[in-house]
């Protein structure tokens, strides 16, 4: 998963050019796990890594170059994003 994870990563990089690649890396784990409990929670059977994949990768699409805007109207994710001071 971690392939994937950095491949959408390079995806939402080459879309925004105003995120670090630290941001672009929590972006991409944040929409992946929330994507996941969304579907859970809605009751929908798991459906494997490629669909979460390919969902991203609409987002990163249709939305990647606006995501550093998200991040400062939305409290859900703003304290997430608000530093460079990532680990992997």
């Amino acid at each position: 998963m971690q392939t994937k994870i950095d491949e959408l990563t390079y995806a939402l990089l080459e879309k925004n050019d105003k995120l670090s690649a630290a941001k672009a890396r929590a972006w991409i784990e944040l929409l992946w796990s929330d994507f996941e409990s969304s579907y859970a929670k809605a009751g929908y059977d798991y459906k494997g890594a490629a669909v979460t994949e390919m969902v991203i990768r609409k987002w990163i699409d249709g939305y990647g170059e606006q995501l550093h805007d998200f991040a400062n109207t939305n409290e859900k994710y703003k304290h997430l994003l608000e530093t460079d001071d990532f680990t992997n």
